[in-house]
């Protein structure tokens, strides 16, 4: 169950044998059917979220009663309500498998004890955090200076496996865009 999860951990730090039972032994192995809520609005972010397999999203429902996506996440990717975890407050979004998921839950709880422990993981998550807020920092530049065609062909070109197991409506709403704009801008290809 822990294989992606240990060799992504080990591509950015050093861990020995005796550090991985000892991660292993604060996370918490959860299965999601398809379309299972790991989070809904309201409730308090518990964990950091790392898929080991599947995929999930996060989004949220605007005011005109229509979700609204802002993240997905598949295999070595993490996802949570970070503002929720951090201040142990109602969360502002939901979290919701798209296909059945293995995940792998840092418990907010365990994560403090976790990078006492284990000092490298403390780098691990700051490299994770960079990445992260880079990839925000580059999505909001697309939406101000791409047309909506470029943005949708950028998003195509760098995340082909998400465009593969995405529904069409849920990229869409990602994208600020509405399904058959979508639809129109696959047949073009």
């Amino acid at each position: 169950m822990y294989q992606n999860f240990i060799a992504h951990l080990k591509k950015y730090i050093s861990l020995n044998d005796d550090e991985v039972d000892l991660l292993l032994s604060g996370v918490k192995p959860l299965n999601l059917a398809k379309k299972e809520f790991l989070l809904k609005e309201g409730q308090v972010c518990k964990a950091n979220y790392f898929v080991e397999q599947g995929l999930l999203r996060m989004f949220f429902i605007n005011n005109k009663g229509v979700e609204q996506n802002t993240q997905f996440a598949l295999e070595n990717w993490w996802i949570a309500d970070h503002m929720s975890l951090m201040k142990q407050a109602g969360s502002h979004f939901y979290i919701q498998s798209v296909e059945a998921s293995a995940i792998i839950a840092i418990e907010y709880h365990k994560q403090d004890q976790l990078l006492a422990q284990l000092p490298q993981l403390e780098r691990y998550f700051m490299i994770m955090m960079q990445r992260a807020y880079a990839a925000s920092q580059m999505r909001v530049k697309f939406f101000h200076v791409y047309s909506k065609e470029e943005n949708y062909r950028q998003f195509v070109t760098s995340f082909p496996d998400f465009v593969q197991r995405i529904p069409q409506y849920m990229l869409a709403s990602y994208l600020g865009l509405t399904p058959e704009y979508v639809s129109e801008l696959r047949k073009k290809q």
